[in-house]
């Protein structure tokens, strides 16, 4: 499976979002593939868990950030607690 525009993901029925950023590069992860419960950098490797956040390999050491995500009469909603 490739990562579409959003980095919001579905994974035994429990809503995830992470960080459009690779902390390696800052570069973007939309378009990169997705291997069970990791999305996998396409242009350096990396890998991070989809659930945490964390980095799995290198050449990433920092996480990326995750975002909690419920869905509300239809409506997928984000927090991005870095703005409270």
């Amino acid at each position: 499976m490739v990562c579409a525009r959003n980095p919001l993901f579905n994974l035994d029925g429990q809503s995830y979002g992470i960080e459009d950023i690779c902390p390696h590069d800052a570069g973007q992860l939309t378009g990169s593939t997705v291997e069970g419960d990791q999305i996998v950098c396409r242009r350096h490797g990396a890998r991070f868990c989809i659930r945490t956040g964390v980095a799995l390999c290198a050449p990433a050491y920092e996480p990326t950030a995750i975002f909690p995500v419920r869905i509300e009469n239809g409506e997928v909603q984000v927090r991005d607690h870095r703005w409270d």
